[in-house]
């Protein structure tokens, strides 16, 4: 039977870039990594490189996708895995994401319509906040 660690690890670790892949938090590998790499990946408080191992108990927090999640380790996993198994692997302490009425609606364009006139961008600027009503 398979070991929940990775390759070389001590027991019970695991890189946190890898584990932040393998429960899903991110789509790739390579996100997690940047992320950790700018500075958006907190374990305990701390701002931590890919390679900084987790293990259970650690708080993880992750700021993708312009939400933070606080997820606390329950479990380490160093491959991916199903969502509901994954889901199973930390506890999710992140605040609930804003309603979604409350997210501003930029101004879209159709593509291929040219560039807007000015009275157009007036909307759009008013649209965005940008320019008082």
């Amino acid at each position: 039977m398979a070991t929940d660690e990775g390759k070389g690890g001590a027991q019970g670790t695991v890189r946190v870039d890898s584990w932040i892949w393998a429960v899903r938090l991110t789509k790739t590998r390579s996100q997690a990594a940047a992320a950790c790499r700018a500075g958006h990946v907190r374990v305990n408080g701390e701002r931590v490189k890919p390679a900084q191992a987790v293990k259970p108990g650690d708080e993880v927090r992750l700021f993708h996708a312009g939400r933070e999640r606080i997820v606390e380790v329950k479990r380490v996993i160093a491959k991916r895995v199903g969502a509901p198994v994954a889901a199973e692997a930390y506890a999710d302490n992140s605040p609930p994401p804003p309603p979604r009425e409350h997210v501003a609606l930029a101004g879209v364009r159709d593509r291929g319509t040219g560039r807007p006139t000015k009275r157009e961008r007036r909307e759009l600027d008013q649209l965005r906040g940008l320019r008082p009503s």
